[in-house]
């Protein structure tokens, strides 16, 4: 039985009971993209009949946070501590003299949408997108490997689109495009969460070679082979491996394409990856995700682990949520035990100081369920009073993902601080309850409910 990669992780979510098989034919302009939206993106789907194609598509695989914590062997209350340790401690990987995603390869007349089921997705989306493909580099001065989940846009042929938005990652490539040299990339797909979860910690800020997490991550060595035409290191298990450069000197407009927020991102001229190599393993398991849920929930239990300790160093804090319907970036809640009365307002200035992209973020008691928007709207309404608890900061720096930051280039931003007063002693703000109430067991009351 295989131990890393996409084929793992197939058995271990069957095993969950959390994966569902499509006999029906689907195809790839629309309609798989389709079915996966209707489940929220949240449910793991093996597409075994994809038109025009004798390839199997699995999509939906990361998009539930508790799906990625039974994966990774960890508890929502200890996840925050794994991912740290991760990072604090990274642990070796092991090169392997050959393996499975080498069984195959094409090196002549690739035209990659002959090859794989690339998806369109959205209406006006300029082309079809390869979404899931993690983007593997080596750090041109430390010679690390940094990984990082792209969008690539099908341009026909072996050429994809790369957009490249990290700034050390632009930059990088700046530097060798100065000297005319192209930046030597490979593309990964298939791949499990710890893989994933690596991919999203910032090299920028901690300066790691994502392999060496990801082993601290799954406690064993990621098992990786050498590249045919480009020099990286890629996983042994993988399903699929597009290897190819970042071209100097070309361009090709990118987009409009569905984005994050659920809007249409604009067009711009992007750098062009050329596909020289695509090495795959018997019957390959193509990897796609709805753009752009899958990819950002993992991105932000990262944040969560930015944000909690930020705010570990101004207030008693209890747990973070940076949510979904933020796009796991913008809008963020915290719950803190409240020890002196400028603690609400100290969490709110730590938590908009951990990540510029934070838009919102609401400052909770420790009674408050900051994963049940109900119980964050009763707090605020009950606990918070616009003149004295909103701390809202104008014109300062966010997101171009977030279309309203588009409008000045700046951002406002606002803390709600819908923490209770610290002294309560007439007890108005105690929750009514009822003794015990955690333990009752309805089905002894009604044995036929589900």
């Amino acid at each position: 039985m295989e131990t890393q990669m996409l084929r793992k992780t197939l058995v271990e979510m069957d095993n969950m009971g959390k994966f569902l098989q499509c006999e029906r034919e689907v195809s790839t302009v629309y309609e798989l993209g389709g079915v996966l939206k209707h489940f929220d993106n949240k449910m793991p789907i093996l597409f075994n009949k994809v038109k025009d194609y004798d390839m199997r598509v699995a999509g939906g695989l990361y998009g539930n946070r508790e799906i990625i914590y039974k994966l990774l062997n960890m508890t929502h209350e200890n996840r925050i501590f794994k991912f740290m340790e991760a990072i604090a401690n990274p642990q070796a990987y092991k090169v392997l003299e050959s393996g499975p995603v080498k069984e195959n390869k094409i090196s002549r007349n690739i035209n990659l949408e002959k090859i794989l089921p690339i998806s369109k997705f959205q209406e006006k989306d300029s082309s079809s997108f390869i979404t899931a493909g993690v983007l593997v580099i080596k750090d041109p001065e430390t010679g690390k490997h940094h990984t990082s989940v792209r969008r690539f846009q099908s341009n026909g042929r072996n050429e994809l689109s790369a957009l490249i938005a990290s700034s050390k990652l632009t930059n990088d490539f700046l530097k060798l495009e100065e000297k005319g040299k192209p930046m030597e990339v490979a593309i990964v797909l298939g791949y499990d969460a710890e893989f994933l979860m690596a991919s999203q910690i910032s090299a920028e800020t901690y300066g790691l070679d994502k392999y060496e997490v990801d082993s601290a991550l799954r406690g064993e060595p990621l098992e990786l082979v050498q590249c045919e035409s480009v020099d990286l290191l890629v996983p042994a298990y993988a399903e699929i491996v597009l290897e190819g450069r970042i071209v100097p000197g070309k361009r090709e407009l990118e987009g409009p394409f569905g984005e994050l927020m659920g809007y249409y991102g604009p067009q711009n001229p992007h750098p062009i990856i050329e596909i020289d190599l695509i090495t795959y393993r018997d019957n390959p398991i193509y990897q796609v995700a709805f753009p752009c849920r899958e990819e950002h929930v993992s991105n932000g239990l990262i944040r969560e682990v930015e944000m909690y300790y930020h705010l570990k160093n101004q207030v008693n804090v209890k747990d973070v949520n940076v949510t979904e319907g933020g796009g796991y970036r913008f809008n963020a809640f915290a719950s803190i035990k409240k020890e002196k009365p400028g603690d609400g307002k100290s969490a709110i200035l730590a938590a908009l100081g951990s990540n510029r992209d934070l838009k919102q973020v609401v400052i909770v008691d420790e009674d408050v369920d900051i994963f049940d928007l109900r119980d964050i709207e009763w707090a605020i309404t009950t606990r918070a009073q616009a003149s004295l608890d909103f701390v809202t900061i104008p014109g300062a720096i966010g997101s171009g993902l977030e279309p309203s930051h588009g409008l000045r280039n700046i951002t406002d931003k606002l803390g709600i601080d819908a923490s209770k007063p610290l002294n309560d002693e007439d007890e108005k703000f105690e929750r009514a309850c009822i003794p015990d109430y955690e333990n009752i067991d309805i089905n002894r009351y009604f044995p036929n409910i589900k």
